[in-house]
């Protein structure tokens, strides 16, 4: 059954999709169909701050994030930061749009906008977490997925044509470390039950599963279960790279999970004696002390039914 149509709605668009024909017509469709939908470009930092503020003030019902991880991380933490509660604060929907869609992806939202839109119409908004990352006295909201080692180092350094070459996750990690583009980084982590120090080429704290544009860096995470879910993979040498190497036959996958510490904690802090960069969504942030924490439930979000990142979707349904 349809659900009644959004009383009013924002886009905050990006402003590289500003020129998009197909989002145009999406929401030429949606207004025609009855919400009142209301568009804003960003094309500065700060954009997005000031149009949730905006739209909260106006009473908008619901603010959409058109953009990639990075513009959905922006919006998020506009509405996480308030002092509202996720009862009150607009929900939140995604419009993928760019080049790194990993939250939607994941999620199994449309890339059609029309369709994307549409499902934030049709779909009820149910609480999701957040991370807040906190460093340098500053504080950072995380949508998706918070990322160390390698995914900075292929972010910034790694020739496309490579990153094609390589493919996804495990082949990266092997290719890069066999090529000697990896430099180990070292770092004590710890959480409630857990201490662990030593050197890693990839470490992944997520909400969301995957980042790097499909590198499943936490691929059992949940949006929903008030938790985090932490990766790290020890340099591929010796005994370690051996295992990776005979278990590819098995899958990517299942090759890193036998050569990756997972855990799943509430919190996490990270701690370097040299400047660690972590990067969250797309933005890049240097600290010797990171403390991570999951906020449960900070934002309402319009996703799938069958989403894979609601562990409640898959008991009770939307």
């Amino acid at each position: 059954m349809t659900l009644s149509p959004m009383p009013r709605s924002r886009l905050i668009l990006n402003g590289k999709s500003a020129g998009n024909d197909a989002v145009r017509d999406a929401v030429a469709a949606l207004r025609d169909s009855g919400v009142r939908l209301d568009v804003r470009v960003t094309w500065e930092h700060g954009d997005a701050e000031r149009y949730v503020a905006e739209a909260i003030e106006d009473g908008v019902d619901t603010v959409i994030a058109g953009g990639g991880d990075g513009t959905l991380s922006e919006v998020a933490a506009a509405l996480a930061h308030r002092d509202e509660t996720a009862e009150t604060l607009p929900s939140l929907g995604l419009l993928p749009l760019g080049t790194a869609n990993d939250f939607g992806t994941a999620a199994g939202i449309p890339v059609e906008p029309e369709a994307a839109l549409s499902l934030i119409r049709d779909s009820a908004a149910v609480p999701i977490d957040l991370l807040k990352l906190q460093a340098n006295d500053e504080t950072h909201w995380v949508a998706n997925l918070a990322s160390g080692g390698f995914g900075t180092q292929v972010t910034t350094e790694t020739h496309e044509g490579l990153k094609k070459l390589l493919g996804g996750l495990a082949y990266v990690l092997t290719g890069l470390s066999k090529l000697g583009r990896i430099e180990p980084l070292q770092a004590r982590v710890r959480g409630p039950g857990f201490d662990w120090s030593g050197d890693f080429i990839a470490l992944g704290i997520g909400n969301g599963r995957q980042a790097g544009g499909g590198q499943a860096l936490c691929p059992q995470a949940l949006v929903d279960d008030g938790l985090l879910d932490l990766t790290i993979v020890p340099p591929l040498e010796g005994e370690l790279l051996a295992t990776f190497g005979t278990t590819m036959t098995e899958g990517k996958d299942a090759a890193l999970d036998r050569v990756a510490i997972r855990r799943v904690l509430p919190w996490v802090e990270i701690a370097s004696t040299e400047p660690l960069t972590l990067n969250l969504d797309g933005e890049p942030v240097e600290s010797i002390r990171f403390r991570i924490d999951c906020m449960p439930g900070r934002v309402r979000m319009h996703l799938p039914a069958d989403c894979r990142l609601r562990g409640i979707a898959a008991k009770v349904g939307p």
